[in-house]
């Protein structure tokens, strides 16, 4: 489990069957970078999302069955770029996106 922890990237791209993420994702707490990308079945992301402090690149594009994020994604401090493009379901963002100070980069 110590292992799990030091994750500093994760790539689930092109994972057709994933359809949501255990909420034990939060515990990843060194995780710098998850990839999503083209998870075309996921449908929510859980609000453990917002424990990834160290997270700095999350690449959601293609996921075109998000229709949300959780506002825990404005406790993503690290968080320098965000991709949600082509999330053709996803209409709006949350009003704590507000909060990510150190985000370079938004691909909406």
């Amino acid at each position: 489990m110590d292992q799990l922890m030091a994750l500093q990237e994760l790539n689930f791209s092109r994972c057709s069957e994933l359809k949501e993420l255990r909420t034990s994702i939060g515990h990843l707490m060194a995780l710098q970078e998850l990839n999503l990308s083209r998870c075309s079945e996921l449908k929510e992301l859980r609000t453990s999302i917002g424990h990834l402090m160290a997270l700095q690149k999350l690449n959601l594009s293609r996921c075109f069955e998000l229709k949300e994020l959780p506002t825990s994604i404005g406790h993503l401090m690290a968080l320098q770029k965000l991709n949600l493009s082509r999330c053709s379901e996803l209409k709006e963002l949350p009003t704590s996106i507000g909060q990510l100070t150190t985000l370079q980069e938004l691909d909406f």
